[in-house]
């Protein structure tokens, strides 16, 4: 049973004094807050706030012992740089793409590209440069293959003999018929063209296949390290080439870098825009300190309690700072926002503080809960990272509620704050007046409206089109990203599909008929947009058909004998130099080759397309050989679909627990179900706004509803509070609770608004365009629920709500009559 007004009163006024001789207005705070409580609810949080006002000083140091205690795990936070963290363990992409390399040699590399200034691949410095780099990439920790025009395994007919060689041999003298004969067998071997050398012949590449380990996580930097060094180097030795670096350990780093720049950059920029912003609108040093104290330990606590947990940082999980530092210094601004106007209206500071916690505490809580609510959401999600993001951001979320009704009241009411009356809070309260009064006058017209606009972008949404192109994740300021679209401009791209077609029996990849059906594929394949280059062993089977026939172009075609085929392969395979095997074309028992599609730059939906229709033909012509597509741009392809179908059950599942909790919390069934409206309308506007200006969403669309609906939900909270305290506790009319809502949490409400959308949009500054896309949706879906809030939320409670009395207010007499006029 809650604590009575005068339970308590005489011994916490007698502590008071006997603790803190100017602790003097105690009493008339409480006092005064009695005098306004309504219900039990309200005096349980009196009784709390005399007691926080009472042991301040306990309370304060209480929070910052367990904000050092839990920032201590902080220790223990590290950064990833392995883009599989992206994918669950049970993700079917990543399955096969793993069981891929168990059968082949991993495609872990780094592609180093080159371009002369003059254009000129084949002439004899370059291809000496050339030959020198190929050698030395040898030297790259955990390599275990270097692919060049230089150390191609050109083979020919040297009599009744087929000789295998390096196409650019260590003693060749680079003579022009030499020369000559090295460009002629370079652009006719499809193995090479458009992979290896361009079309052109003006950009080469050497390609060094890494094998990682797996023991340390600064393995990938330990690569890094060795192949910057190189290309500085080489750079520094030929300053007339071009020299740019791309592959899998690249965007591995990319990854870890991103995180690391986000932050260095944003969260410095998000303590600057909340500073400004707070500096503005709140008009307060203290409190502006006492709220970048809160959001500040409220950041180091959940990222201390990550690092407890053994979180390892990726570019989604390391926005969490910011995202906590958004969220929580809501929380202080209503809290504050309502102590100054209390002061302003001439309330002592602690009878403010007292008056602050009673009318915001149940609020604030709510609003923290579903925010939780829809964080924790994110580990239906299928890409672990998010699971990181979810989780540390609801422990920021949280620690942000205990610190700003614990530290916060207590810490005001330690320092000085000064308050001028003043007419910057009468124009606030009279600009939300009018727009109280435009709302009520003109509530048909603006429903109509507000459901027209709802409903038009509402159409908009299926325009949007998924792409998620692993590249196109980072920002051109990064050095991949532009190394990258350079490589993919001049040589080919970067984006690699596999297909593993099984014979059905060992040796079975030299037979005919399979080699036949191997070969129609690949012509296939290399008929459909968006292939630049298809590799086959087939080609290989063609040459050495052609060599073994004394270099006779004719005999450029299968071996028609599987005993023949087998014999060919088998003489190949020991004429090729260590490191220079066909492992990663052929499985050890020869039962099933590797063909490699290199793609343009394709959307993600293309990539799928090209899926389907290879999977069509290799049912109807190919059907014993019928595989999975797999590589990592396969993964990305259908990271987002994979997550919209995790996410699905997690949105479901928190828009119940949120609407519960609000029906629950209001204790009305009627405001509970109008509640649902307003939460729900921003994120359908967002979207169809985005539909219109981009048109093209990635995996953050997948998340966004989720967490979207945790946050845009406080605003609505927070109206609906002071709607139903204006009918419940002032016993108002529809129109009279709107107009006291607006003028008690309006403020607050743009205020909260502008600093969320604000913070949001600071991500869009974010090196990683799925953190940018997440901020930048998020933020539109805050400000148009903030108009969601301001006009549809009101005009459906006086459309709903009109004529309605709440319980008891029949009876009204006149003392209540005269209290209500004082109020």
């Amino acid at each position: 049973m809650p604590a009575q007004p005068g339970d308590q009163e005489p011994q916490t006024g007698s502590a008071e004094k006997s603790t803190n001789a100017t602790f003097n207005t105690a009493e008339d705070a409480l006092s005064l807050a009695r005098s306004r409580a309504k219900t039990g609810f309200d005096r349980s949080i009196i009784t709390y706030a005399a007691w926080v006002l009472r042991w301040r000083w306990a309370a304060l140091i209480f929070c910052i012992l367990v904000a050092v205690a839990a920032a201590s795990g902080a220790r223990h936070l590290g950064f990833t740089s392995d883009y599989r963290v992206f994918f669950g363990d049970d993700n079917p992409q990543l399955l096969t793409y793993e069981a891929l390399q168990r059968t082949y040699s991993k495609d872990d590399n780094v592609s180093f590209v080159l371009k002369p200034d003059n254009g000129q691949v084949f002439s004899p410095d370059f291809l000496t440069a050339l030959r020198d780099l190929t050698d030395e990439a040898w030297q790259v920790p955990y390599s275990t293959r270097v692919d060049s025009i230089t150390n191609y395994q050109h083979s020919f007919a040297d009599g009744d003999d087929l000789t295998v060689q390096d196409l650019v041999g260590a003693n060749l003298e680079l003579n022009p018929a030499e020369i000559q004969n090295i460009r002629t067998v370079a652009l006719g071997e499809p193995l090479l063209v458009d992979k290896v050398i361009s079309g052109d012949a003006q950009t080469t590449s050497v390609n060094v296949t890494i094998t990682l380990p797996q023991k340390s996580e600064d393995e990938t930097a330990e690569v890094m390290a060795y192949a910057n060094q190189m290309a500085e180097k080489f750079r520094a030795a030929h300053p007339n080439v071009k020299l740019v670096m791309t592959g899998v350990i690249p965007l591995n780093n990319a990854f870890n870098q991103s995180a690391k720049s986000d932050l260095r950059t944003l969260i410095p920029a998000m303590y600057g825009v909340i500073l400004l912003v707070m500096v503005v609108l709140i008009r307060s040093a203290t409190g502006t300190f006492t709220a970048l104290l809160v959001i500040g330990l409220s950041v180091v606590t959940a990222m201390g309690v990550g690092g407890y947990m053994g979180i390892k940082l990726t570019p989604p999980s390391a926005i969490a700072p910011n995202v906590i530092l958004t969220i929580a210094v809501a929380d202080s601004v209503h809290l504050l926002v309502t102590m100054l106007r209390e002061m302003r209206k001439g309330a002592s500071k602690n009878a403010a503080i007292v008056e602050s916690l009673r009318v915001n505490f149940g609020p604030v809580f709510l609003t923290s809960l579903t925010t939780v609510i829809g964080f924790l959401s994110l580990n239906f999600s299928d890409a672990p990272p998010f699971h990181d993001l979810g989780n540390i951001s609801s422990i920021g979320v949280a620690a942000a509620w205990l610190y700003s009704i614990l530290l916060l009241p207590a810490l005001i009411s330690i320092l000085p704050v000064k308050v001028k009356s003043g007419q910057g809070g009468a124009e606030k309260a009279a600009g939300m007046d009018q727009l109280a009064n435009f709302v009520i006058d003109n509530r048909k017209p603006v429903l109509i409206v507000m459901t027209l606009i709802v409903v038009g972008l509402g159409a908009m949404i299926p325009r949007i089109e998924l792409n998620d192109q692993f590249v196109k994740y980072f920002d051109t300021s990064l050095e991949f990203r532009a190394d990258t679209d350079f490589a993919t401009e001049h040589l080919s791209g970067v984006y690699q599909v596999n297909w593993s077609l099984p014979s059905g029996d060992s040796g079975g990849i030299s037979d005919p008929g399979y080699l036949a059906k191997a070969e129609a594929f690949s012509r296939w394949l290399k008929t459909q947009g968006g292939v630049a280059h298809v590799q086959s062993l087939t080609d290989t089977f063609k040459r050495l058909n052609m060599n073994m026939h004394g270099d006779d172009p004719a005999f450029y075609k299968l071996p028609e004998e599987r005993d023949l085929a087998a014999q060919y392969l088998l003489l190949f395979e020991l004429s090729l130099p260590y490191g220079l095997d066909l492992n990663n074309q052929i499985n050890v028992d020869k039962s099933a080759m590797r063909v490699i599609v290199t793609t343009d730059d394709i959307s993600t939906n293309q990539l799928r397309t090209l899926e389907y229709a290879a999977a069509a033909w290799l049912e109807t012509n190919f059907p014993e050989g019928k595989t999975e597509a797999s590589s990592p741009f396969v993964m990305f392809a259908y990271i987002s679909q994979r997550n919209i179908i995790g996410m699905l059950t997690g949105t479901v599942t928190a828009f119940i627990l949120i609407s519960l909790s609000l029906m629950f919390a209001l204790r009305n069934f009627r405001l509970g179900v109008i509640s649902l409206v307003p939460n729900l309308v921003p994120i359908v506007m967002a979207f169809g706004i985005w539909s219109i200006f981009v048109g093209e969403v990635g995996l953050a669309s997948s998340v966004v509803t989720a967490t979207s609906l945790g946050i845009i939900v406080d605003a609505t909270v927070h109206f609906l509070s002071k709607y139903q305290r204006g009918r419940r506790d002032r016993n108002e009319d529809a129109e009279g609770a709107v107009r006291y809502a607006f003028s008690t949490v309006g403020t607050a409400l743009w205020v909260t608004s502008a600093i969320l959308v604000a913070g949001f949009g600071v991500l869009a500054f974010s090196t990683f365009r799925i953190n940018e896309d997440m901020g930048l949706l998020t933020a539109i879906a805050i400000a148009v629920a903030l108009i969601a809030d301001f006009l549809l939320l009101p005009t459906l409670l006086l459309t709903v709500d009109k004529g309605r009395k709440q319980r008891g207010e029949a009876n009204i007499g006149a003392p209540q009559i005269a209290t209500k006029a004082a109020e």
